[in-house]
């Protein structure tokens, strides 16, 4: 998890990593709907929670599958944060140049699109639409 603020009930997914030989597989799918599953549903509830009012998903606007999987799961696109990360040099090809003269001058930078499940969206489906993608 990710920027969690427990007075606010947020929380980000980070960093979702399945190694080659899972990608298209029932894996991703699955972990994040378990994850879901806690962090969303009430702690009264059965099985119990964590009870949080939203979740995020950042993923580079690129990243197809995994913005893919986030609305398969029931996340919904809020924007685009703009220069959202500096690039380490292994993946600046993947960057825009940034600019000439801040702290990190020479490294690139990315945008990432924004993605939300939050409560509401969770008691009005989310929650059936995950336990169809868990138990099919």
């Amino acid at each position: 998890m990710f920027k969690t603020s427990a007075p606010n009930l947020a929380t980000e997914i980070a960093y979702v990593v399945v190694f080659p030989e899972f990608r298209g597989t029932h894996i991703a799918k699955d972990m994040v709907g378990l994850l879901l599953k806690y962090l969303l549903q009430l702690p009264s509830a059965t099985p119990p929670g964590i009870g949080f009012r939203r979740v995020t998903w950042s993923a580079h606007q690129g990243n197809a599958p995994s913005i893919g999987l986030a609305e398969r799961m029931g996340f919904k696109r809020e924007g685009l944060h703009r220069w959202m990360c500096v690039l380490p040099d292994v993946l600046a090809q993947e960057g825009a140049p940034g600019r000439s003269g801040d702290s990190v001058s020479g490294k690139t930078g990315r945008d990432s699109v924004v993605l939300a499940l939050c409560w509401d969206d969770w008691e009005s489906g989310g929650r059936e639409r995950v336990d169809a993608i868990l138990y099919m």
